[in-house]
């Protein structure tokens, strides 16, 4: 018998497609319900309770119950970056699904991922960071710079608080759409979040879409390249 982590329960997990689309809408970082997956996956409520039964039983979705309802998010962020890869994968080898709408755009633009912001201008804050030297790269992984500290107290973000955090500060993700690497992590969820408090972005109530303001677009590209 093989030793070491059993890739095939959980590649077996993901690979369904009912249960591939729940954990996509569980990308954004929002719990759902039981009834709101099975209308993301397409089947019934007694279905999707099956499936996720499954996910919570091989510790890939956590229950959360609140009041009447139960809630399911997803069990970490690895799960997330999982996802990610994989999803780029099915996009180079061309692998895609049928049916593109007006938001496929949106995503591949500006997107939560978990909760840190994936898609073109993902890309671009981490390629800006980088270039910034706000950011190292090396085969270590993502760093943070002494430079990088100054500028994310400049911009109100409490590095002490994140640093507190026992996950990983900065860590790439590969991105599926732009195949190149955003930030993920404590300081990519933050800056994130401090978009959002700034006003220069706002999250759809429909999908993962990270819809920005003009004058917040112009105030990101500022940051990115300065």
């Amino acid at each position: 018998m093989k030793e070491g982590p059993d890739i095939a329960r959980v590649a077996a997990l993901l690979g369904d497609p009912a249960r591939a689309n729940m954990l996509t809408a569980l990308m954004s970082g929002r719990a759902l319900t039981a009834a709101e997956l099975a209308q993301e996956a397409g089947v019934t409520p007694q279905t999707a309770s099956s499936h996720l039964a499954k996910l919570e039983a091989g510790q890939i979705v956590i229950p959360r119950k609140q009041g009447r309802h139960r809630y399911f998010t997803l069990s970490g962020p690895d799960i997330v970056e999982a996802l990610e890869v994989l999803m780029g994968i099915a996009s180079r080898v061309g692998h895609n699904r049928v049916r593109t709408g007006p938001k496929d755009p949106a995503l591949r633009k500006a997107r939560v991922c978990y909760d840190h912001l994936a898609g073109e201008m993902g890309v671009a804050l981490f390629s800006g960071l980088e270039a910034r030297k706000l950011i190292s790269t090396d085969h270590n992984g993502v760093a943070l710079t002494d430079a990088g500290a100054d500028f994310a107290e400049a911009f109100g973000i409490n590095l002490n608080e994140l640093r507190t955090s026992r996950r990983p500060l900065c860590r790439e993700c590969l991105d599926w759409s732009a195949r190149q690497s955003h930030l993920a992590g404590s300081f990519g969820a933050a800056l994130l979040d401090r978009f959002y408090d700034l006003g220069w972005a706002h999250r759809s109530k429909e999908s993962r879409v990270v819809i920005f303001s003009p004058e917040g677009e112009r105030n990101f590209k500022a940051l990115c390249d300065s």
